[in-house]
């Protein structure tokens, strides 16, 4: 049988007798980010692995309305406004951001964070290229800005200033 046939039998298995398989999840904190500590607290980011990468389910307010970059960056800190968590997520060391869905680019860019006009963000998005043990350690940024998934005509997507920030840990 092949590998192709074998996870579509699974899954239709799990679908058929209602089984519940158990994912891997993290709560994620956010904060504004601050000079030297974290700003205040504007929700939650839950990260849970599935058949497809990773869901990422934010539960968030106060946010500027519109769309947001978001991304994993390297270093488990977010003081000095955010600097401190360096840049994007690149184990490859591919130096280029091309979003979440293309293959090469940066490991950390994830689909944008939508907020709505009374500044929440709640809805769900699905990062396809990693596996919630790939970003224990590391930090999740929300920016100012958008993102197009590309460096031009701005480096990272354009997303600019970082605004928020929570540190991925293990439970």
């Amino acid at each position: 049988m092949s590998k192709k046939k074998l996870v579509l039998s699974l899954l239709s298995a799990f679908a058929v007798f209602n089984l519940q398989y158990t994912f891997a999840s993290i709560n994620v904190p956010i904060h504004l980010v601050g000079p030297t500590t974290p700003g205040q607290n504007i929700g939650v980011i839950t990260l849970e692995d599935s058949f497809s990468g990773v869901l990422v389910t934010p539960n968030l307010h106060d946010l500027p309305t519109g769309v947001h970059g978001f991304h994993i960056h390297v270093n488990p800190n977010c003081n000095n406004q955010g600097l401190a968590a360096g840049g994007h997520l690149d184990p490859s060391q591919s130096d280029q951001h091309h979003g979440p869905y293309k293959k090469h680019g940066h490991l950390g860019d994830l689909p944008v964070l939508i907020v709505d006009k009374d500044g929440k963000a709640t809805l769900p998005t699905l990062a396809p290229r990693f596996t919630l043990k790939e970003i224990i350690g590391h930090s999740i940024m929300i920016h100012a800005g958008g993102d197009n998934y590309s460096d031009q005509p701005e480096k990272l997507g354009g997303g600019g200033a970082r605004i928020a920030c929570g540190i991925i840990k293990s439970t």
